[in-house]
């Protein structure tokens, strides 16, 4: 699973000229998923996303997360993600998942963040959308499975 974030000032998604998901403040989230995922990566994936203290405090430092401002979550798949640009001029996309996996963890990272966050907007799964943004500062970030292959599993071996 890969997760491109971006902090906004205003994000939105708009389907077939219909908004359908929107928040100011926050944090614009896009998610590929690989074919080998689990909702291990989602979960871990999604706590790094709502824990990652790169909103500023009263004194300017990055210090506060999305929680602590009570700011927006939009999320939007994205399975370009997993493009593979090394050969040819055509990216190939064997990486990702197909759909009906990927659908399965796209809707399960969103129904936990639903359930964990209140303000959580996205966008249509496999459909052409046109995401609108204004970057705050820019802070962007990048984030892979990798990380939680790794991490999840030593995480629970010590608890």
């Amino acid at each position: 699973m890969r997760m491109l974030l971006q902090r906004v000032s205003s994000a939105s998604v708009t389907v077939a000229g219909d908004v359908t998901g929107a928040i100011s403040r926050g944090l614009l989230l896009f998610l590929g998923i690989e074919r080998e995922d689990s909702e291990i990566q989602a979960a871990y994936l999604l706590d790094k996303s709502l824990n990652l203290r790169i909103f500023e405090d009263d004194a300017g430092k990055m210090n506060r997360t999305l929680i602590d401002i009570a700011g927006g979550l939009l999320i939007v798949s994205q399975f370009t993600l997993y493009a593979d640009l090394r050969r040819g001029r055509r990216p190939g996309f064997d990486q990702a998942a197909p759909p009906e996996h990927a659908r399965k963890l796209y809707d399960y990272f969103v129904k936990t963040a639903k359930s964990e966050f209140a303000n959580v907007q996205t966008g249509v799964f496999q459909a052409h959308m046109t995401v609108s943004l204004v970057n705050d500062g820019p802070v962007s970030g990048c984030a892979s499975n990798l990380w939680a292959k790794v991490a999840f599993p030593f995480f629970w071996a010590i608890i």
